[in-house]
C-alpha cells in the first residue's frame, strides 16, 4: 500500500461534504477531482457505511483502486464493495498493490474473486507471493515500460505511447535487448527531444543500477538510497526484468527498516503495531527479555561477590548507579553510532579498526573530564553529607573517578566491537540492542567499580 502521508486529511470536512451534499454522481465526482486520492482515502473513517456505498457506486474501479492503495487497514472497506466492483479493482491495481489488498481479503472471498481476476494480474500476484517477505522482488512492480534496444525513435515513440495506455511509471524507459535481457534505460525527456535520424542506442545509459529480486532489502537499502533515482530495474539472475521499485517503494522500505532496528535496539523481535492483541506483543518483547533476565542475574551475582566491600565500607553503594548508567549511556552512543557506520557495505577492516581506536579515544576524553567532574562533586558531597574527613572524602570519590574513566573506556570499546562482531557472523547488528549492550556494560561497570574500591580503598588505603 502507499504510504499514508496524514493521519487526518487536511480536506475531510470539505471531501465528506461532498459526498453527502452532492445531487448527483456526477457533481460527486466533479468535486472530488480537486482532491488528492489520499485525502479521499483518509476521509473514509469519517463517512458511515451508506455514505461509502454511495461513494462506491460513484467512481469507477481504476480511480477506486488508486484510493484504495493509500489506506493501510483496508479489510473493514474490503466487504462493503460488491464482488464485481472488488474484482475490476484488484484488475486495475498496481501488482505491488493488488498484493498487500489481497492480503487483507477474507479466504471466503477470495474464493469468489478468483475466477474475476484477470490472467495478468493473476501471474503479478504469483510472482510477488514467490518472493520471501525479505527480499527486494516482494515489493516489485510490473507498472513500468520496456522497449527494446534496436527500435528506431519513431519505433520508440509509438512503443511508449502504447504501453501509457496501461503503465503510468513513464519518467524511465528500461530497455532490452534480443534476448530479453536488461541492458539499460532512457530518460524520458532525452527520448522526447531526441531527433528521429539519431540512433537509439545513444540515449541508453548502459551503467545503469539495478537490483536483484533475490538481493535482501536490508543489505540494499543504501544501494537504493545513493543513486536516488524515480526507480530502479528488479532483475533475476539471468539478467531478465522481473519488475522495478519504485522512490515511493523505497521510502516505505527505508521507514520499514528503520522500524525494524528501532524496534531491535528497543530489545523488541520487531517492531509492534498498535492493532495488535496482547498475546502478539508479548511474544515479540518475552525473547528479549527472558535473555536479558539471566543476564541480569548474572550482574547480581557479581554484585553479591563484593558484599564484603560493601559491608566494610557501606558509601560506594551509593555510587553503583552512577557508574552503571554513565557506562550504559556511552555504550548505547557507541552502539549507534556504529550500526550507522556498518551500513556502508564498503567498510574494510581498516576502516572498523581505525572506528575502535576513534570511539576508545573518545571515551577516553570523555571519561577523564566526567572522573574529574566526579572527583570533584562527589568529594565535596562526601564531605558535607557523609561526615568523612577530607582526605579519605576525596580517596573515595577519586576511586569513583577513576572507576567512571575505566567502565566508559570499556563501554565504548563494547558498543563497537559487538555489533562489529554480530556483522562479520552474518547477524543484524542491529539485534546487538540497547538493552543488551546495557546489561553487558553493567557487568562490566560493576566488575570495575567494585574491583577498585576493594583493592585501592581497602586493600591498600586500609579505609574502613
Amino acid at each position: 500500500m502507499k504510504n499514508k502521508v496524514l493521519k487526518e486529511p487536511i480536506y475531510a470536512e470539505r471531501i465528506v461534504n461532498a459526498v453527502k451534499l452532492s445531487c448527483s454522481m456526477e457533481e460527486m465526482r466533479n468535486k472530488l477531482k480537486d482532491y488528492h486520492d489520499n485525502d479521499i482515502a483518509q476521509s473514509f473513517e469519517f463517512l458511515n457505511r451508506a455514505e461509502r456505498n454511495l461513494l462506491y457506486s460513484a467512481l469507477d474501479a481504476k480511480w477506486l483502486a488508486e484510493i484504495i492503495s493509500y489506506i493501510d487497514n483496508p479489510s473493514q472497506y474490503i466487504e462493503e464493495i460488491e464482488i464485481d466492483k472488488l474484482a475490476e479493482i484488484v484488475n486495475e491495481m498496481d501488482a505491488d498493490d493488488a498484493v498487500d489488498l489481497w492480503r487483507d481479503i477474507d479466504e471466503s472471498v477470495k474464493i469468489k474473486l478468483r475466477p474475476m481476476i484477470d490472467d495478468e494480474t493473476k501471474t503479478d500476484i504469483r510472482l510477488i507471493y514467490s518472493y520471501d517477505d525479505d527480499e527486494i522482488g516482494s515489493l516489485i512492480t510490473t507498472n513500468y515500460i520496456c522497449i527494446r534496444e534496436n527500435l528506431t525513435i519513431r519505433e520508440a515513440m509509438h512503443e511508449l505511447v502504447r504501453q501509457a495506455g496501461e503503465n503510468d511509471n513513464i519518467s524511465t524507459i528500461y530497455v532490452v535487448n534480443d534476448k530479453g535481457c536488461f541492458c539499460g534505460a532512457i530518460d524520458l525527456k532525452d527520448l522526447i527531444v531526441a531527433r528521429e535520424n539519431v540512433e537509439l542506442k545513444t540515449l541508453i545509459s548502459y551503467a545503469y543500477p539495478y537490483l536483484y529480486d533475490n538481493e535482501k532489502i536490508s543489505d540494499s537499502v543504501v544501494k537504493i538510497k545513493d543513486y536516488a533515482e524515480d526507480s530502479l530495474p528488479v532483475l533475476n539472475r539471468k539478467k531478465k526484468m522481473v519488475g522495478i521499485i519504485t522512490a515511493q517503494d523505497v521510502i516505505e522500505t527505508v521507514d520499514d527498516e528503520m522500524g525494524d532496528d528501532y524496534a531491535k535496539l528497543a530489545g523488541l523481535s520487531s517492531e509492534e503495531d498498535l492493532n495488535e492483541t496482547t498475546k502478539e506483543s508479548m511474544k515479540k518483547r518475552l525473547p528479549w527479555l527472558i535473555i536479558l533476565l539471566f543476564l541480569g542475574m548474572g550482574v547480581s551475582a557479581v554484585v553479591g561477590a563484593f558484599e564484603g566491600v560493601v559491608a566494610v565500607l557501606p558509601v560506594v553503594i551509593c555510587f553503583q548507579s552512577l557508574i552503571l548508567d554513565m557506562a550504559g549511556n556511552v555504550g548505547t552512543q557507541s552502539l549507534a553510532v556504529t550500526i550507522r557506520v556498518l551500513m556502508d557495505e564498503k567498510l574494510n577492516g581498516k576502516d572498523k579498526l581505525k572506528l575502535t581506536f576513534k570511539e576508545m579515544k573518545i571515551g577516553f576524553c570523555n571519561g577523564g573530564l566526567l572522573g574529574v567532574f566526579a572527583l570533584v562533586c562527589l568529594g565535596v558531597y562526601i564531605v558535607l553529607f557523609k561526615g568523612y574527613a577530607i582526605g579519605t572524602a576525596f580517596l573515595i570519590s577519586g576511586c569513583v573517578g577513576v572507576a567512571l574513566l575505566v567502565s566508559i573506556i570499556i563501554s565504548s570499546l563494547v558498543g563497537t566491537l559487538v555489533p562489529i562482531f554480530f556483522k562479520k557472523i552474518k547477524v543484524d547488528p542491529a539485534v546487538a540492542s540497547g538493552p543488551l549492550i546495557t546489561t553487558v556494560n553493567d557487568l562490566v561497570a560493576v566488575v570495575t567499580y567494585y574491583g577498585l574500591a576493594w583493592l585501592f580503598l581497602i586493600q591498600l588505603m586500609h579505609i574502613v
